[in-house]
């Protein structure tokens, strides 16, 4: 007994997807193994004979990589491949990307080829089914035998609708144990593996069977088409599960008695009789009503001489006419790919044989035309020593029977070739429109993607210039009421001299040193997560404390500016090539926040604390960090070096007591420039981790400059390392905390004295 499949699919899935129906048992609608990837491969590509295959091939094997070991796996994957991160189930590829793939995942995964086929060969099997053929591919057989020697049916009617399909040929053999012998036939090497992962899928799903397969044999055979190779897979039930014969991987003769049983017990204690056909003693149909009402047969001997052939075929075939003439002068076999001999037809008699007719030795009439494929199947008559094709014409469209010249009349009205037609017309054009929406829908998805990127990227610019909570209360198209802080941090710098600096550089100088100097501060809004408000000319503004509110708000400015004053150690004065010099000024104190304006709306901050914190930076002394009382009385116990300035005279304030700040006495240097923490020892970085990178500047224009103009290397390129800090809650959420525990205590009064 043998059995064999033509490839053809449906793009819905992948065993009997656009990669082959037939790919169930066809390591051809598979991805193939490492070593097929490296270019030892033979023959036809995967699915098509040009080397190419379906897209759902390579999105199942995405999804397989994606669901086993993640969306990071397969990125990983796809990127050394070389291949796009999505494929469309109708577009046709080229074989050389699925090959990539597995090659690539039997490298990242670890994993031997055979392995990682056989791994795709069961998930294929779970992919098909949930792609809606589960109901058809249960219904091809009563067991795994079955199964097997009926899929070649099913790839033939798919293959009405996916001409372009070649699949490997399956021939399987009974054994008296009940196990089978399972032969592969493929024009491609090394993909075998794939075979064992689906069968035993389908048996341990569709027939409650585990599985053994292993090889027994492997040889190559000469065939029409060029060298095949030809594996043996002996397949045995695994005995861990105890299962009765009807669900055996070859079912075998029960005894006499169970077979009586059997039939008591399915005719209810009636004794039910075994069928036995009935045959007439001779056949009552002449000769001339055979040939007409089967217009499509042939009956031919061993040596391939033609006996008798139907009226259908001798009207297209005038040469059938002359009795004693041979059928492979006149026709080729397609499928399978045997040669044309008596004993290669018997060896694969239970397939569907596809003829085509040779145009050599066609009419004159029919030689501009394409040539007419007959699919059937064969039967051997012992008695007569000859063998019966029984056949219809192979036409998938409307078209291709214009295109031949023929008519539904020519097909016996019983033959539902007639019916096929009509019906694949209307699914080949519900497969167009299908195609034509996964295109739209993958064209969709590409822009939608793009489009995520440019929102990612505008976001970036809008957070860069507003805060995140404000500006998303923006984008929803809320208005952003003003909000008072009861505490904040605020500081002030600028560039001492930078007046005269300007008088004597070029603008673009300026440009440059203010884009040097800013990088660094922007560097160090991140390492100690304070918000800079704006920069006007040489002046530089950030506050602790909004739009979040913390409890460590002037320890953060404070760090931040010893930075600022280390930072602008590395930035040159363009006129004296000397670092330059800054005056910094803090201020602690309540402010009112909000967002001013609508066209480039600026989160503002209004209040006397914004003066103060002004004044103290314009009354600052070059290289030093200017604070006022109550900025003082904030870090007075929390690890910082001060010195007392004293009383000075304030423009619109009058005497004020001034403080400088010189260092923090717990951090070090690189602590508070965000760098990584060197080990004393060896000098080796510490393993921090690495918030946040390098923030972009707001100033675009500046970075394009600097880029395009400055031959001077930066320093402080390292990624921004978070300076930590450990907030307690704000003294606003402590007087709401007290506020609430004072209500609950109210309420839990009034019901005591109710009680």
């Amino acid at each position: 007994m043998v059995s064999s499949g033509r490839d053809a699919g449906s793009p819905r899935a992948g065993l009997l997807g656009p990669a082959g129906a037939g790919r169930l048992l066809g390591p051809a609608a598979s991805p193939g193994p490492c070593r097929a990837a490296s270019g030892e491969s033979s023959g036809r590509g995967w699915g098509e004979e040009s080397g190419q295959t379906y897209g759902f091939i390579n999105t199942c094997l995405k999804s397989l990589v994606v669901e086993k070991y993640g969306e990071e796996t397969w990125e990983k994957l796809r990127l050394q491949a070389g291949v796009q991160d999505s494929f469309l189930t109708f577009e046709v590829y080229n074989d050389e990307i699925t090959m990539q793939l597995v090659d690539k995942a039997c490298k990242i995964l670890g994993v031997p080829a055979d392995m990682v086929l056989r791994e795709f060969g069961e998930y294929f099997f779970e992919f098909c089914k949930r792609s809606g053929y589960d109901h058809m591919l249960r219904t091809l057989g009563g067991n795994l035998y079955e199964f097997i020697e009926n899929l070649d049916a099913l790839h033939s009617y798919l293959s009405l609708s996916y001409q372009e399909m070649n699949a490997p040929s399956f021939r399987v053999e009974k054994n008296e144990d009940g196990s089978m012998h399972l032969h592969y036939y493929s024009d491609r090497r090394g993909l075998c593996h794939i075979v064992p992962g689906i069968i035993s899928a389908a048996a341990l799903d569709f027939f409650n069977i585990e599985l053994s397969m292993e090889i027994v044999n492997q040889t190559e055979e000469e065939e029409r088409t060029g060298k095949k190779e030809h594996i043996v897979f002996l397949v045995t039930q695994n005995p861990s599960l105890s299962l009765d014969s009807e669900s055996s991987v070859c079912p075998v003769k029960k005894s006499h008695w169970k077979t009586i049983r059997g039939m008591i017990t399915l005719g209810r204690g009636k004794l039910l009789r075994g069928f036995d056909p009935v045959y007439p003693k001779s056949l009552w149909i002449d000769t001339k009503t055979f040939c007409n009402g089967l217009p499509f047969h042939m009956v031919f001997d061993k040596e391939l001489r033609v006996k008798q052939a139907g009226v259908s075929i001798q009207k297209i075939v005038p040469g059938l006419q002359t009795m004693g003439i041979f059928l492979d002068h006149y026709f080729s076999i397609v499928h399978p790919e045997v040669p044309f001999t008596i004993s290669s037809i018997q060896k694969f008699i239970n397939s569907q044989f596809v003829f085509q007719t040779r145009r050599e030795m066609m009419p004159e009439s029919w030689k501009q035309r394409p040539m007419l494929e007959l699919r059937g199947q064969m039967i051997w008559m012992e008695s007569l020593q000859c063998m019966l094709y029984l056949c219809s014409p192979l036409l998938r469209t409307l078209h291709e029977l214009e295109e031949r010249q023929m008519h539904i009349a020519d097909i016996a009205p019983h033959d539902v070739t007639r019916d096929l037609i009509l019906l694949n017309q209307q699914r080949l054009a519900e497969m167009e429109l299908s195609n034509q929406l996964e295109r739209k829908k993958e064209e969709l998805r590409i822009l939608s993607k793009h489009l995520e990127e440019e929102k990612k990227k505008t976001e970036a610019l809008l957070y860069a210039m507003l805060p995140q909570h404000v500006a998303n209360q923006l984008k929803e198209g809320k208005r952003v009421e003003a909000g008072e802080f009861k505490e904040c941090t605020i500081l002030f710098s600028d560039v001492v001299t930078f007046t005269n600096i300007c008088a004597q550089c070029e603008p673009i100088q300026i440009v440059l040193m203010l884009n040097s100097m800013y990088l660094r501060f922007d560097r160090l809004t991140t390492v100690h997560n304070v918000y800079k408000v704006e920069t006007i000319g040489d002046a530089y503004m950030v506050v602790g404390g909004v739009p979040v509110p913390v409890s460590t708000h002037a320890e953060r400015v404070a760090n931040f500016a010893l930075g600022m004053i280390i930072a602008a150690k590395d930035v040159q004065n363009p006129v004296s090539g000397n670092p330059i010099q800054i005056r910094v000024g803090i201020h602690t104190g309540p402010v009112l926040a909000g967002v001013v304006g609508e066209k480039m709306p600026r989160y503002c901050l209004f209040g006397d604390t914004v003066n103060i914190a002004s004044r103290m930076e314009s009354h600052g002394v070059p290289s030093k960090i200017h604070l006022s009382s109550s900025a003082y009385q904030c870090l007075k116990y929390k690890n910082f070096e001060m010195t007392e300035r004293g009383e000075i005279e304030v423009k619109g304030k009058g005497k004020m007591h001034t403080y400088f700040l010189i260092r923090n006495k717990a951090a070090t240097e690189n602590e508070i420039m965000g760098r990584p923490m060197k080990d004393l020892d060896s000098g080796r970085e510490s393993a921090q981790s690495i918030q946040e990178g390098r923030p972009e500047t707001i100033q675009v224009s500046f970075s394009v400059l600097l880029s395009a103009t400055q031959t001077q290397p930066e320093k402080d390129q390292t990624p921004a390392i978070a300076m930590k800090y450990i907030d307690g809650p704000t003294d606003e959420q402590n007087s709401l905390k007290r506020r609430n525990q004072a209500k609950i205590a109210d309420l839990t009064g009034s019901y005591l004295v109710t009680i």
